[in-house]
């Protein structure tokens, strides 16, 4: 029991990464446009984020401290501020949109407006941050968020014709789209699979367990299981859309329309389930990455950080999550809609990756910080060739943006 309760870090992760409240969208927008075509970019992006995320959880394990302070004793606090400002960046806009899905997600579940359920949402988020133990946090967000697993079920229970599904596998531009749109999705969503704040968050998280070097098997199980289980969903996602939204020519523009496969395929009960595992899997979201405000800029500044200290033992700690909270419900107070901003999040985590992958892969190889522990040749050969991938992506970003106009 204990071993399984284990990789609660890991799939709280995992779903804070690939199943918040933009991704939930943009994975079923993908289905209902390009079929399964683009499930190779998910499976690239679950090994990437795997990648990342064990050299960043063997460096938290093997030195006993956050990933953040490493790099910024490393690297020199100018470029480590470069990091740190990319990643406050977008983890900042992705918790706009977290909270925003959270309330969009009760929405479905009450028939409320979303805008009023914006201000309970951050209410619950900051109340969760100040009091809750990180353990209880991490198991039951993560547990109640496996309720997604509801669209994996609606896939079987679709029954698809498996031959038809398999083909549209193949990476293939579909007829009605063009070439420069396919590549936008394809980026967004390798930039959601590998969004920076999922690493920091793992890696803080591991210090808040206490980790050491005899815990690295525990890092790897959370990795080998959260992040491909948080891959396995987002894909399952696509597959609902591909079956009926994309026969239907509906093109999915709001969360609610999620639920129409799940509808088709299990009734009331199924969209129930699936309500649950969407307010569980934002909200674990919403926790992620207002941590990671906090552990980011508080492991920078060196300031005494972490859940397993007291609020006031890590008053400024809280004081950033707490800023961050009044950003995110000023900034959706403007009827901005939480999942376009999601969206462009996604795409910025792309753009950022580099300036928050590079330092870690350096840092993994480093025997001051890793002792014997250094990255093998092995690890060195995929980190690198993802090294190139993320930079290709960060620089045909914002081009593929402008000349799609964001997905059109």
């Amino acid at each position: 029991m204990k071993r399984l309760l284990a990789v609660a870090l890991g799939i709280l992760t995992a779903i804070g990464g690939f199943l918040d409240a933009g991704d939930l969208v943009t994975n079923a927008v993908v289905g209902s446009r390009f079929g399964m075509s683009l499930a190779w970019v998910v499976g690239a992006g679950v090994i990437g984020i795997c990648v990342f995320a064990h050299m960043s959880g063997k460096v938290a394990a093997v030195s006993g401290r956050a990933t953040f302070e490493i790099i910024r004793e490393r690297l020199g606090p100018r470029a480590a501020g470069l990091n740190l400002a990319a990643s406050l960046a977008v983890t900042v806009l992705t918790l706009v949109a977290e909270v925003g899905g959270i309330a969009l997600a009760l929405q479905l579940a009450s028939s409320v407006d979303h805008r009023l359920w914006v201000p309970v949402a951050a209410l619950a988020v900051w109340l969760v941050l100040w009091r809750v133990k990180f353990e209880i946090m991490e198991n039951v967000t993560g547990l109640l968020g496996l309720a997604l697993v509801g669209f994996a079920v609606a896939v079987f229970l679709l029954g698809p014709d498996w031959g038809e599904l398999a083909a549209q596998l193949a990476p293939q531009v579909p007829v009605e789209e063009d070439a420069g749109t396919y590549w936008y999705y394809a980026i967004a969503l390798f930039g959601a699979a590998m969004t920076p704040y999922e690493v920091f968050f793992f890696s803080s998280g591991g210090v808040e367990e206490g980790w050491t070097a005899k815990d690295l098997a525990t890092s790897r199980l959370n990795v080998l299981v959260g992040f491909p289980l948080g891959g396995l969903l987002s894909v399952s996602i696509a597959a609902c859309a591909a079956l009926v939204l994309m026969p239907a020519g509906i093109q999915v523009d709001a969360m609610s329309q999620l639920t129409l496969p799940v509808a088709q395929a299990g009734g009331t009960l199924l969209v129930a389930v699936i309500i649950v595992g969407i307010v569980a899997a934002t909200f674990g979201a919403a926790l992620e990455t207002a941590l990671s405000t906090g552990y980011s800029l508080s492991q920078y500044l060196g300031w005494s950080w972490g859940k397993f200290r007291r609020p006031a033992q890590a008053a400024r700690f809280h004081l950033a999550m707490i800023l961050a909270l009044v950003v995110a419900v000023a900034v959706l107070a403007t009827n901005v809609d939480p999942i376009a901003v999601t969206e462009y999040s996604v795409v910025f985590s792309a753009v950022a990756l580099p300036l928050t992958y590079l330092p870690i892969l350096v840092v993994a190889n480093d025997p001051e910080y890793m002792g014997d522990q250094v990255n093998g040749r092995a690890m060195n050969a995929v980190a690198t060739v993802y090294l190139v991938i993320i930079v290709v992506a960060a620089v045909a970003a914002i081009p593929l943006m402008i000349a799609t106009e964001a997905g059109g």
